[in-house]
């Protein structure tokens, strides 16, 4: 196994269907711009998926879950068994996203890419454990090297899932107790930014959970500084299996042709990450809501774009970018069905 999959270039945009989708939207029977950033969001959807006409029915979502050797720290606030409790919870339908993706119509899976505790077999749950969560990454690399080029092989084969059945959408969420922590080791280690100015109550922390929580992800940014400008070594001592699957998942849409929408601060960190080993990827990474976690607003600008929602929520699961897809729809079903100032007999203006 290697990882030289993910330097491979992108799908290239449509740009003949994005200047198609830019002449329509010119003559809808509307004010040039006054449907916003539904108006660029349609056109954007147009080059991905190269048509003129984009369509955002068919959803796939993968959720990774993942334990962390940082836990060991004490800093959560729950313990690490409520992994694998998520894990037959959304099989059982009972979890945010499972709700959300029943609503949506999507499929949903799960991936165990490396819960503490071994987790029953149960469906659309798929077992890829790794191992039992990463190492303490205050005291060594979180993973090795072939456990690396597995996690991110695993985002790789769900977007190779979904591709082959036809998503049009492609959604990564994650879950694993503790992972704010190594999400914003990575967001720190990345900007050069002070872990003290980036990190958040994760599963509900107070002031001085979050304080101690910053000390502890300076520890492993001092103890792992060699790799800071290494993304990839990076990943490989700071992150963690979900978040590795959900980097290769980035970079294999993008290769895939098979839009992103990037969920919040953990898939954004990630993101980033997929990001700094391929920047040619970025055309392809759909930013979907804004998280309450304060280091998601540097992430975001390291990334570029604007999410396009801002809701207040920092759940995770891929919660938020399942709540954004009825705007994609809505997008596409007013770019696609409004009539255009010909067909309505209206006079254009112009």
């Amino acid at each position: 196994m290697n990882n030289d999959w993910i330097y491979h270039a992108p799908a290239p945009l449509d740009r003949e269907a994005m200047a198609a989708a830019e002449a329509r939207q010119g003559q809808l029977t509307k004010p040039s711009g006054s449907l916003g950033r539904l108006e660029r969001l349609a056109v954007t959807l147009a080059g991905l998926q190269g048509s003129e006409r984009p369509a955002m029915e068919r959803v796939a979502i993968t959720v990774f879950a993942a334990d962390h050797g940082v836990a060991a720290e004490g800093i959560s606030a729950f313990p690490q068994e409520v992994t694998t409790a998520m894990i037959a919870n959304f099989a059982n339908g009972g979890a945010a996203i499972s709700v959300l993706a029943a609503e949506l119509g999507a499929s949903l899976e799960v991936v165990n890419a490396g819960a503490l505790t071994a987790a029953p077999a149960l469906p659309g749950v798929l077992d890829r454990r790794i191992a039992a969560g990463t190492a303490n990454f205050c005291e060594q690399p979180a993973m090795d090297e072939a456990q690396l080029l597995q996690a991110l092989a695993l985002g790789r084969e769900a977007v190779e899932r979904a591709y082959t059945d036809g998503a049009q959408l492609f959604i990564g969420g994650e879950m694993g107790i503790g992972n704010t922590t190594p999400a914003t080791a990575l967001a720190a280690a990345m900007l050069g930014k002070p872990p003290a100015e980036l990190a958040g109550p994760g599963t509900g922390l107070n002031a001085e959970g979050v304080a101690y929580k910053a000390q502890v992800i300076a520890r492993a940014i001092e103890l792992h500084r060699e790799a800071l400008d290494k993304p990839l070594e990076l990943l490989r001592r700071l992150g963690g299996f979900e978040i590795a699957a959900l980097c290769g998942a980035a970079i294999a849409a993008a290769q895939r042709g098979l839009p992103l929408l990037v969920d919040g601060y953990i898939s954004s960190v990630a993101a980033l990450v997929a990001l700094r080993i391929n920047p040619e990827i970025a055309p392809w990474l759909l930013l979907s809501h804004a998280s309450a976690e304060p280091g998601h607003a540097a992430v975001v600008a390291a990334i570029g774009g604007q999410p396009l929602l801002d809701l207040q929520m920092r759940l995770g699961e891929g919660s938020g970018a399942a709540v954004t897809v009825p705007l994609l729809r809505l997008a596409c079903a007013l770019h696609n069905n409004m009539a255009t100032f010909a067909e309505a007999g209206v006079a254009s203006g112009a």
